[in-house]
C-alpha cells in the first residue's frame, strides 16, 4: 500500500480512540459506527498492515467522510483523521479503486466543466454577459453556478446594483476544490489548480463567493506550489469591507439572525468575524449552538450526489440545533449548506444567504 508513514501513525493513534465519536456530523446522521473517525482508522489500519485488502467497502467508507474537520478541531492530542482520509482517497485513485460515483463526477468535470454534469442557468449567463471588465473578479464556484444559480444571481445583483467594480468570468475554471475532495493531491488535481491560476492571472483581486474555493486558493495552492498572484479574499470579507467603507449603506432592521458558520471559513481559514460584522450591521446576532470553530456541518453537495439521505439528515440535525437556540432566521455563507438547509427547512423558520440579508437592509 502507498500510505505515508505519517498517515500510518495517525491511523494507528485514532483506531482505538473514541474521543471525537460524538462530533462527526455524518456519524450522528446515520447512527452507524462505520461513520466515525475511529472505525475508519480501524479499517485502514488493517489495510496498511496488509491484513485485509483495500476493498470496495473500505474505499466507500473513506468517501463517507465529509472532511469537515470537526474531529480534528475536537482532538486534544493533535491527530488528524481528515489527513489520512484524504490520503486514502489518493491511494484509491492511484490503485484504480475509485467508486463509480466518484469516477462519474470526474468524467463530468472533463466533459461538462462541472462534476454535476449540468448546464449553466440562462439567466445567470445573461447577467454575467452584462458585466464590464474589471481587475476584481467575483469567483462564483461550482455549487453556486450549477446547483444554486439564484444565489449567484443575488450576489452579482447586490454588487452590480450598488456600483461595485467587479466582473465574473463567462466560463469559470474549476478551482480544484472538488478534485481535492475526491482524489486529494493527485497530479490531475494540481493540473486543474494550475489551469485555474493561469486563467485568474490577469486579475488583481479574486473574491471567492464560496469558502471552498477560497480554501484551496489560499491553502492548497501555496502548499503545492501553484502560483496565483491575485489577492484572494472571501465574499464575507469583501462584503464586510464594503459595509465598513460605506459602499454598502445598510440600515439595521433589528431582526435577529442566527449564523451557521461554514467549517471552511471557520476552521480551514480561521475566519469567523466578518460574517458577524455583516450581521451586526444588519440586525442582531443570536448565536447558534456549536459556533465559530466548533461549528457543525449543515450540508454537502458533492456527498449529496451519492448519499443523499445522510446529507439530508445532517441538515435536519443542524436545524434541531438552531431551533434549540430559538433561531428564527438562519444565515449561511456556504452554498451547499444553504441548499440543504432550504431543502430540509421546518415550518416557522427561514434560511437566508449573506447577500439576501444585506439586500434587505439597503
Amino acid at each position: 500500500m502507498q500510505f505515508s508513514q505519517k498517515s500510518k501513525e495517525h491511523i494507528d493513534s485514532c483506531r482505538f480512540c473514541w474521543m471525537c465519536h460524538h462530533i462527526c456530523p455524518i456519524g450522528n446522521a446515520t447512527g452507524l459506527e462505520r461513520n466515525t473517525a475511529r472505525a475508519r482508522a480501524l479499517g485502514l489500519s488493517l489495510v496498511t498492515r496488509e491484513a485485509i485488502e483495500y476493498s470496495d467497502d473500505i474505499v466507500a467508507n473513506v468517501y463517507e467522510c465529509s472532511l469537515c474537520g470537526g474531529c480534528v478541531a475536537d482532538c486534544t492530542t493533535g491527530w488528524d483523521p481528515v489527513m489520512f482520509a484524504k490520503e486514502a482517497r489518493l491511494v484509491a485513485a492511484l490503485e484504480d479503486k475509485l467508486p463509480k460515483y466518484i469516477t462519474k463526477m470526474i468524467e463530468n468535470l472533463g466533459t461538462k466543466g462541472n462534476i454535476y454534469g449540468l448546464d449553466k442557468n440562462d439567466d445567470l449567463t445573461k447577467l454575467i454577459a452584462s458585466l464590464k471588465d474589471s481587475d476584481t473578479l467575483l469567483f462564483l464556484g461550482e455549487d453556486a453556478t450549477y446547483k444554486a444559480p439564484e444565489c449567484a444571481i443575488n450576489a452579482i445583483n447586490l454588487l452590480k446594483n450598488n456600483g461595485v467594480d467587479f466582473t465574473v468570468l463567462a466560463s469559470e475554471p474549476n478551482s480544484g476544490f472538488t478534485m481535492d475532495f475526491m482524489v486529494g493531491a493527485a497530479e490531475d488535481t494540481k493540473d486543474v489548480m494550475k489551469e485555474c491560476a493561469k486563467q485568474l492571472s490577469k486579475f488583481k483581486t479574486v473574491v471567492c463567493y464560496d469558502g471552498a474555493d477560497a480554501k484551496v486558493m489560499k491553502r492548497e495552492y501555496k502548499e503545492w506550489g501553484v502560483d496565483l498572484k491575485a489577492n484572494v479574499v472571501t465574499f464575507t470579507e469583501f462584503i464586510a469591507s464594503l459595509i465598513k467603507d460605506g459602499k454598502l449603506n445598510v440600515k439595521n432592521n433589528g431582526k435577529e439572525y442566527t449564523i451557521q458558520d461554514s467549517y471552511l471559513l471557520a476552521r480551514d481559514l480561521e475566519e469567523t468575524e466578518p460574517v458577524r460584522e455583516i450581521i451586526s450591521a444588519c440586525g442582531k446576532v443570536n448565536e447558534m449552538l456549536l459556533n465559530r470553530k466548533g461549528t457543525m456541518l449543515a450540508g454537502h453537495l458533492i456527498m449529496n450526489e451519492y448519499m443523499p439521505k445522510a446529507i439530508e439528515d445532517v441538515a435536519k440535525n443542524r436545524w434541531t440545533n438552531a431551533i434549540n437556540m430559538n433561531a428564527k432566521i438562519v444565515v449561511t455563507a456556504n452554498t451547499a449548506e444553504y441548499v440543504m438547509l432550504k431543502k430540509t427547512k421546518p415550518e416557522g423558520v427561514e434560511v437566508k444567504t449573506i447577500e439576501e440579508v444585506v439586500a434587505e437592509c439597503l
